[in-house]
C-alpha cells in the first residue's frame, strides 16, 4: 500500500553519461541520485536480506547502469541495472529517502567497506541464487 503522505515524484529522468538518476518531487524538490547508490541500496532481499544482520555488502558497483526503469503501479519503479540485478521495488518515499539521505547513506556505505576490508571495485563474489543459501526455506 502507498503511504499517502509520502512525496509523489512529478518526474524520473535517467542521466545515462552521468549514470545518475534525476527525480523532481512536489514542492521543488530535486534529487540526483548516482546510480551506483541506488544498486547497493536496492532494497530487495537480495541486496537487504531477509531479516535484520542479513544485509549483503555490494561491491563492484560504480560503473553500474540502468538499463531500463519500470514503473510499479502509482507507487513505485523497478530499476533494471546492467549487472542483471533487477528485483528492487522503489517507492517514491524510498526513492525520496535516498536522494535527502545520500550523503549520509555515501559516508555509511564507504564505512561499511573500510570495516570489513572491502574494495569498493572488488567484484561481488558469486551467491547461490533463489532456493539456496538463506536457510530460511
Amino acid at each position: 500500500m502507498a503511504d499517502s503522505s509520502a512525496p509523489v515524484p512529478e518526474a524520473l529522468t535517467v542521466h545515462a553519461q552521468s549514470r545518475v538518476l534525476e527525480v523532481v518531487f512536489a514542492g521543488g524538490e530535486v534529487y540526483r541520485i548516482p546510480f551506483e547508490l541506488l544498486r547497493v541500496y536496492s532494497p530487495s532481499a537480495e541486496v537487504q536480506g531477509h531479516g535484520p544482520g542479513q544485509e549483503v555488502l555490494q561491491t563492484g558497483k560504480r560503473d553500474v547502469t540502468l538499463l531500463a526503469l519500470e514503473p510499479v503501479g502509482h507507487y513505485a519503479v523497478k530499476p533494471v541495472f546492467s549487472d542483471g540485478h533487477d528485483s528492487g521495488i522503489f517507492t517514491w518515499a524510498y526513492l525520496h529517502e535516498l536522494g535527502r539521505d545520500q550523503e549520509q547513506l555515501w559516508q555509511r556505505y564507504l564505512q561499511r567497506l573500510q570495516d570489513v576490508g572491502a574494495d569498493r571495485d572488488a567484484p561481488m563474489a558469486p551467491r547461490p541464487h533463489k532456493g539456496g543459501g538463506c536457510g530460511s526455506h
